[in-house]
């Protein structure tokens, strides 16, 4: 992840990379952990919609897209970092790939309840800058927001000295730490 580029580890474009800009709170998730992340993942992407809250870098939305997902709606507020997923659609040669420069709490709020009669989705990203406080107020409007099918994972990352309160009805299905860093993946039961 030098110079503001992120190698996709697997999938139809395995070994490409994508650029980011550098903004306050942006760390793309390591080659390491995503290669755990998406062990874990290999049963659910496929044809799976999914859903990137707080997107940074996109590369775990682009890592499922290339593993097999059907699409993935990418939600972040930045506009540099927006402009680059948009680069790295285009260069990818995606239709698979909505963007929305939106503030996830915001979306979440709003047009999530909206979109749930259209749009469901069974695998999302949470992911937002650690020590934001984001992370319990966006699993929590993420558990109600209608947007989730009910057989939906959720993938969470956070630092690993913070204690998340996660919705009650999420189970844990998987946990692992590396570093400073705690990844978990979760199931969301109605």
């Amino acid at each position: 992840m030098k110079d503001g580029r992120c190698r996709i580890i697997g999938g139809q474009w395995r070994g490409r990379k994508i650029k980011f800009d550098d903004a306050e709170g942006l760390r793309p998730t390591t080659d390491r952990i995503r290669e755990t992340v998406f062990n874990w993942l290999q049963a659910y992407l496929y044809q799976s919609h999914c859903l990137d809250l707080f997107a940074g870098s996109g590369v775990l939305g682009f890592e499922a897209l290339s593993r097999g997902a059907d699409d993935v709606v990418f939600i972040e507020r930045n506009a540099k970092t927006v402009n680059s997923i948009k680069e790295n659609i285009k260069q990818l040669k995606t239709t698979q790939a909505s963007l929305l420069q939106l503030d996830a709490i915001h979306w979440l709020q709003t047009t999530a309840l909206e979109k749930a009669q259209q749009q469901q989705y069974n695998l999302v990203f949470l992911d937002p800058p650690f020590h934001s406080g984001l992370l319990a107020e966006s699993s929590a409007l993420l558990a109600t927001a209608g947007c989730l099918t009910d057989d939906a994972v959720i993938y969470v990352e956070h630092a690993f000295e913070q204690n998340v309160e996660f919705p009650e009805h999420w189970q844990c299905l998987k946990e692992k730490r590396a570093g400073q860093v705690v990844y978990k993946l979760y199931t969301h039961q109605n």
